[in-house]
C-alpha cells in the first residue's frame, strides 16, 4: 500500500491504539483513529465512581507474551507500575484451595480428593475434536469435572460447555496428570506456579485504563472521540458515523465487535451475514464493593464455582494498587470487584444483585458482616467474552477472508472473535502487526497463529 493511502482505525482500545502508535513510529502520517466514547481504553478501560473508588471493566491483569507490549507499557507508564506475585484461590465448600484447583487437591476433604484423583487416573484424555463438555470429562474425570470444572465454566461462560469447542484451551486451562495430582495429596505440596500470569504488573493509579489514556494522549488530535461508526460502504470504502459525518479510507482497521461490524456493512454478501448470525458472546455485570475496612487480605483474585454465589470471580482490587480506593488509604478502605456472566442461555438475575453479592462476600469471610459499605458500583459490559462455540471457526472462515478482500482488517479481542487471542498483550500485538502489514507489507505474526 502506498505511503499516501488513508488508514482509518476504529476503536481506541489496546489494539486500535497500538496500531496508531506503530504507524506513528514508522513515520506513516495518513491515519486517523475514531472512538465512540469520550475516553480511550475500550474493554480495558477504567472508571472512578462517585465515592472515589477505581474499577476496571472486568478482571484485568497485565502480563505479556510479546516484547512489543512490554515496550508500550514501559513507554506509557514508565516506573508507575506495581509488580505482584499471583496469590489466587478457589473457594470450595467453605475453604480456600490454591489455584489451579486440579493441581492442589490436597486441600479438599479426603473423600473428595480421593474421588478427584481416581477420576484423573481413569480419565482417557481429551481430544481437540471434542466439545468442551466432553473434553472436561475426558481430561479430568468425573470428580474434578463435577466439583469444579463444570460448575465454574458454566458460570464464567454462561453457556453450556457442550455448545463450545475445546480448540481454544492452550494455556488457558492447567492440565495435570494423576501422578502430579497424587504427589500434591500424598506429600502435602502446593503447586501454584502454573500459567503465564503467575506474576503480573498493574498501574500505580488509574486502573488498566490509565495505560491506554496515556497512549492516546501521546498520539494527539488524530485520535477523535465521540465518533460512533454506524455504517460501512465496503465497495466505496467509506465509513459513516452517528452524527451523519463520513470519511473515506483506503484501508480500515476496526476493533468493533465482529458481529456489529458485519451488521454495519450494507453491501456484504448473504453468506457473510448468515455467518455473523452464528457468532455468540456473553456479557458481564461488574459489581464493585467498596468497604470501610483496612486492606488485610493477601489474595489477588478468587474463583467461586458454587452456583449459589452470583459471581464467578472476585478481585481484591485494593491489593492491585492503593490508588484504587479513595485517597489511596488502604488503612481505611478496601475493595472487591466481582463479575457475573450472563447470556441468552443464562440471563442475568438483576433482583437484589448487589445485596446478594455483598452477602456472598460476607459468607466467604472476605467482608465483615457489620462492615460499613462505602460504595456499590455496577458496570454492565454487554460484550465480555467472544464465545468459542462449535460453529465459530466456520463463521470466521467465511467472514474474515471477505473483509480482508475488501481491505477491512478486523482485529482485537472482539474484532478477531478469538478468545484465545483475547488478552491485552494479544490485542496490542495484533494492532502492531496490522500496522506493519499496511505500512511495510510485513506479514502478521499473531493473526495467523
Amino acid at each position: 500500500m502506498g505511503t499516501s493511502a488513508r488508514i482509518a482505525i476504529v476503536g481506541a482500545g489496546p489494539c486500535g491504539l497500538a496500531c496508531a502508535r506503530e504507524l506513528e513510529r514508522l513515520g506513516y502520517e495518513h491515519w486517523h483513529l475514531y472512538e465512540q466514547d469520550a475516553v480511550a481504553g475500550g474493554h480495558a478501560g477504567s472508571v472512578v465512581d462517585s465515592a472515589g473508588f477505581t474499577w476496571d471493566f472486568g478482571g484485568h491483569v497485565v502480563f505479556s507474551h510479546y516484547g512489543e507490549f512490554d515496550a508500550l507499557l514501559v513507554e506509557a507508564m514508565e516506573a508507575e507500575l506495581y509488580e505482584h506475585e499471583r496469590i489466587s484461590y478457589v473457594h470450595f465448600e467453605g475453604t480456600w484451595v490454591p489455584y489451579p484447583f486440579q493441581n492442589n487437591l490436597r486441600h479438599l476433604p479426603p473423600e473428595t480428593a480421593y474421588e478427584c484423583v481416581v477420576g484423573l487416573i481413569d480419565a482417557p484424555g481429551g481430544d481437540p475434536a471434542m466439545d468442551f463438555g466432553a473434553w472436561i470429562e475426558a481430561t479430568f474425570g468425573d470428580g474434578i469435572a463435577r466439583h469444579f470444572m463444570r460448575p465454574y465454566n458454566v458460570k464464567v461462560w454462561a453457556t453450556p460447555p457442550e455448545a463450545m469447542a475445546s480448540t481454544w484451551i492452550a494455556e488457558r486451562v492447567s492440565l495435570v496428570d494423576h501422578r502430579r495430582a497424587l504427589r500434591s495429596v500424598v506429600l502435602g505440596e502446593d503447586d501454584v506456579g502454573w500459567g503465564p500470569n503467575s506474576t503480573f504488573r498493574y498501574p500505580a493509579r488509574g486502573g488498566t485504563g490509565e495505560i491506554y489514556r496515556r497512549v492516546a494522549d501521546r498520539l494527539g488530535p488524530r485520535v477523535e472521540y465521540g465518533r460512533e461508526l454506524v455504517a460501512v460502504d465496503a465497495a466505496r470504502r467509506r465509513i459513516t458515523f452517528a452524527d451523519g459525518s463520513s470519511e473515506e479510507y483506503d484501508a480500515l482497521v476496526t476493533t468493533l465487535p465482529l458481529d456489529r461490524l458485519v451488521a454495519a456493512i450494507a453491501d456484504c454478501p448473504s453468506t457473510v451475514r448468515a455467518a455473523r448470525e452464528t457468532l455468540e458472546h456473553n456479557g458481564v455485570a461488574v459489581v464493585g464493593v467498596g468497604v470501610e475496612a483496612p486492606l488485610r487480605d493477601e489474595k489477588c483474585w478468587m474463583y467461586f464455582p458454587d452456583p449459589e454465589v452470583p459471581f464467578y470471580r472476585a478481585t481484591n482490587f485494593a491489593k492491585y494498587s492503593p490508588a484504587n480506593v479513595p485517597h489511596g488509604d488502604v488503612g481505611r478502605y478496601t475493595s472487591y470487584m466481582t463479575e457475573i456472566s450472563y447470556s441468552p442461555y443464562r440471563p442475568l438475575d438483576r433482583h437484589r444483585l448487589e445485596e446478594r453479592v455483598v452477602a456472598s462476600l460476607v459468607a466467604a469471610g472476605l467482608v465483615e458482616a457489620d462492615a460499613s459499605l462505602a460504595s456499590l458500583h455496577v458496570i454492565d459490559a454487554p460484550y465480555a467474552y467472544p464465545l468459542p462455540t462449535l460453529g465459530r471457526d466456520r463463521a470466521l472462515a467465511t467472514i474474515q477472508p471477505w473483509l480482508t478482500e475488501h481491505r477491512i482488517y478486523s482485529r482485537g479481542r472482539f474484532g478477531s472473535w478469538r478468545y484465545e487471542l483475547g488478552n491485552m498483550d494479544h490485542a496490542v500485538k495484533m494492532g502492531i502487526d496490522v500496522a506493519r502489514l499496511l505500512a511495510e507489507g510485513r506479514p502478521e505474526e499473531v493473526w495467523g497463529a
